[in-house]
């Protein structure tokens, strides 16, 4: 099964769907999802420091025989790291981790009032020195986004935040593709908070997918990158099992009116 890449303003590739890391830090269970994404043909891999599953994932991918231009990896910044010199120091920490000299996407975690500008500048100087191909930020929000012009030199190709059927963000989604930054969709599946949506059920039915599978191919249908998380290698295999199908007009249409604004994570709206 091929993969389609996404093009970034940078000019790097990243592949469509990758692997959620969140929450995953039994190493029984990370070794599982682990295996079982690169079976089902995941080379896409979004961990963070805050997960603490980094070493994890420097494990499993050097014992899967993998090189390491055929994997894309994400970490991010977490916030307790946000001062200047402590984002350099974690993310020299992370890669010692993730047992590689580059990652492929480093991003911000969140959007830390007053710290996030010198914490940028550390990812700049880290990309430019090669620790990064690509950088961007996580949950940022338009009014983060505008601030960034007046102290990035280099803006971000990629924002990361919480992004599915009932969590839309149009306005958001609108600015970043106005502004060429890619839109990575985590949490794509609400958490299972809401899986019993009749529109999506006989969506499903008609294209002989899964409630799930609807979802995801909505977030690809709409350009986002996808970040499915899950430890059941028959799941892990289902989320990606989403390219040889197509929603149609109507499909589509009836999936723009689900939107019910439901936030399953952390809200950045608030922060200032």
């Amino acid at each position: 099964m091929s993969i389609p890449d996404i093009i970034l303003a940078d000019q790097h590739k990243i592949p469509q769907i990758g692997l959620g890391l969140w929450q995953v830090k039994d190493q029984n269970e990370f070794d599982g999802a682990f295996t079982a994404g690169i079976k089902a043909g995941y080379r896409h891999f979004d961990s963070a420091q805050a997960y603490g599953n980094e070493q994890m994932l420097g494990n499993a991918w050097q014992a899967s025989g993998k090189k390491r231009g055929e994997l894309f990896l994400t970490t991010k910044i977490g916030v307790q790291n946000f001062r200047y010199k402590k984002a350099h120091a974690s993310f020299e920490e992370s890669l010692a981790k993730l047992q590689t000299d580059y990652v492929d996407l480093l991003l911000l975690h969140f959007p830390v009032t007053i710290l996030r500008k010198k914490a940028w500048k550390a990812l700049e100087e880290i990309q430019k020195a090669g620790g990064a191909r690509t950088i961007g930020v996580s949950n940022y929000t338009i009014r983060h986004l505008e601030e960034m012009k007046n102290y990035a030199r280099v803006m971000p190709v990629v924002n990361q935040v919480e992004l599915h059927v009932f969590l839309q963000q149009p306005e958001l989604v609108k600015y970043c593709r106005d502004h060429n930054i890619a839109i990575e969709a985590y949490s794509p599946l609400a958490h299972v908070r809401a899986m019993d949506n009749q529109v999506i059920n006989d969506i499903a039915k008609k294209h002989g997918k899964t409630y799930a599978q609807i979802m995801l191919r909505w977030c690809i249908e709409q350009g986002f990158i996808v970040l499915p998380k899950s430890v059941t290698p028959s799941r892990i295999k289902e989320n990606i099992d989403i390219f040889d199908f197509k929603l149609d007009e109507k499909d589509i249409e009836l999936l723009a009116t689900q939107n019910k604004n439901l936030r399953t994570a952390w809200s950045p709206v608030h922060v200032p």
